[in-house]
């Protein structure tokens, strides 16, 4: 099986609910994300950050979990620092775009990544799985935002990436941009959408039922909000 890691993209955020602290919403989102991750199976986990958000990742990832500092909070970003770790050369302790926590003296040479937003407390691991499953004949797969704003929820690509791939942004790109982009339609895999908290009809869209998203969850009953 090809070797994967999928990785939290802990990207600043445009918007946090009414009498919720923005540090500890952001902090309570990317929290959950990393604790879903880290729950699934047959793939490696990592977060990635800027140098000026290394604070989050130190205060919401498990021992061990491998912190990508990028120079840009966008896919691209990431991708190109797990080309650059998993490289003949190793990382490079200069740069912004690797590994940089105490995990990084080996650098597995991932031949799949994932990269999810930061702002999907309830994301079920399930999608997470679906956005991987096509790299077995796709080199890219991207996962829509539901709701009104543009944007993905995340995006999967074999390494090294193509030379097609366009510049992603993760509150702005969508799936048509990707695919026009690709030398044919069928190089770029569509995969099931899932919400992300970016306004206050997501909120909405959070299903209590569901296992997880507990510091999100907390935060809003404090806040009066059920969820």
């Amino acid at each position: 099986m090809a070797r994967r890691v999928v990785v939290a993209l802990l990207a600043p955020i445009a918007w946090t609910p009414p009498g919720v602290d923005p540090v500890d919403w952001r902090s309570a989102l990317a929290e959950d994300v990393v604790d879903l991750l880290a729950m699934l199976n047959e793939v490696d986990t990592a977060v990635a950050v800027t140098r000026a958000d290394r604070w989050l990742a130190d205060a919401v990832i498990w021992p061990g979990t491998t912190v990508y500092e990028v120079p840009e909070p966008s896919p691209n970003a990431v991708f190109a620092a797990l080309t650059d770790a998993c490289g003949p050369a190793g990382p490079d302790p200069q740069s912004d775009a690797g590994p940089v926590d105490g995990t990084s003296a080996t650098v597995d040479r991932y031949e799949q990544v994932a990269v999810v937003a930061g702002d999907a407390p309830d994301l079920p691991g399930l999608t997470v799985g679906k956005l991987l499953r096509p790299l077995t004949s796709r080199p890219v797969a991207v996962a829509p935002a539901e709701g009104g704003l543009p944007g993905l929820l995340g995006v999967a690509a074999r390494l090294p990436v193509p030379s097609w791939l366009p510049p992603l942004d993760m509150d702005a790109t969508v799936p048509a941009a990707v695919r026009a982009a690709a030398p044919r339609p069928g190089d770029l895999a569509v995969t099931p959408s899932w919400h992300r908290l970016r306004g206050p009809a997501d909120l909405a869209r959070l299903d209590p039922a569901l296992n997880g998203w507990e510091h999100t969850r907390t935060l809003l009953s404090g806040a009066g909000r059920s969820g």
